[in-house]
């Protein structure tokens, strides 16, 4: 079995990690991943579902 690795780009906001991310991934196989855009979702659904991000109990039910 061939193993892939994980690749990150880092950089300023707007400096096209994005654009670059997509292309090296489909030029590899890769899948690709935007976790900045998950990250966002999930804050966004914590936000509009009145999560306490402190309640570690119930963020483990989520």
């Amino acid at each position: 079995m061939k193993r892939k690795i994980v690749i990150t780009i880092d950089g300023w906001s707007s400096c096209g990690k994005s654009t670059l991310a997509k292309q090296l991934a489909k030029t590899l196989g890769y899948v690709y991943v935007d976790s900045g855009a998950m990250y966002r979702a999930i804050t966004l659904y914590f936000l509009r579902n009145n999560v306490d991000f402190e309640d570690k109990k119930k963020l483990k039910l989520l």
